[in-house]
């Protein structure tokens, strides 16, 4: 029997924010059973987390790949292990991941992840970037797996409605658009495109948020960020900057909960 659940990520109700699966496995499970499952789920992320003797195992599959580091998928696997009871209220949730180690804390109502920084330097802009975005883009930046695209606006990042076949042939993992926030809560906002992964949108994405709080953190001259991801489902993430490291802060919301017995 494998404890399986669905938890809406980076949201504070349900039906909002990036749902993922999670499963909690008594052993390393192989992995074609992994990719079964995650295309099964057909959800952007599946997370499955065994136990080590320090902290757990956590990989992660998007219904058509393996993905080196997840956002959204790790504060659900953490606040699975706390619900659950695998974990206690004050306990340090620590994953082990291709990424190396990664960590999660509770924070009063939200859970806080340690994740690398990965800083995006500016690049030029692929000849067939806007065509595709439906876009001018004011900067452009990359790092070693995505592209980062700054817009003039808040309301051309929400508008924007891009070619998925275009972006899938621009070879990174994904295409992060951005912007200043209009004057409100927020900093920043952002979207997600990855169609190479078999995502057309994320609908809100932790690991682009490493990219994100260093880029904007310089820009606007803070350490300590609000962004939101303006997808159809839409999510809030706290940003904290630590030298290399980013602290992303959010909610998680458990909406199913059950027993996976396909073998």
């Amino acid at each position: 029997m494998v404890r399986i659940y669905q938890i809406d990520a980076f949201a504070e109700r349900p039906f909002e924010g990036n749902p993922a699966a999670v499963c909690l496995l008594d052993t390393r499970a192989d992995e074609p059973w992994m990719r079964s499952v995650a295309a099964e789920m057909n959800l952007s992320e599946t997370a499955f987390v065994h136990g080590l003797d320090d902290g757990f195992g956590l990989r992660w599959f998007t219904p058509v790949a393996e993905v080196e580091l997840c956002g959204h998928a790790t504060l659900a696997s953490a606040h699975a292990l706390w619900e659950n009871g695998d974990l206690q209220p004050d306990d340090e949730a620590r994953f082990h991941t291709m990424s190396g180690l990664l960590t999660a804390r509770r924070t009063g109502e939200e859970i806080e992840l340690d994740f690398p920084a990965r800083p995006a330097a500016p690049r030029d802009e692929p000849p067939e970037l806007a065509e595709a975005l439906g876009a001018s883009p004011k900067t452009v930046a990359g790092n070693r797996v995505d592209l980062l695209v700054e817009l003039e606006s808040e309301s051309a990042v929400r508008g924007l409605d891009p070619d998925f076949e275009a972006l899938r042939g621009l070879r990174v993992r994904g295409v992060i658009v951005t912007s200043e926030a209009d004057p409100g809560p927020y900093d920043f906002v952002s979207r997600f495109f990855a169609p190479a992964l078999g995502i057309d949108e994320d609908p809100v994405t932790g690991s682009a948020h490493c990219v994100l709080g260093p880029f904007w953190s310089a820009r606007l001259g803070r350490d300590q960020l609000t962004g939101y991801q303006a997808s159809r489902r839409g999510g809030c993430v706290r940003v904290r900057m630590a030298g290399d490291r980013v602290r992303l802060g959010g909610r998680a919301v458990t909406v199913l909960r059950g027993e996976l017995v396909g073998s």
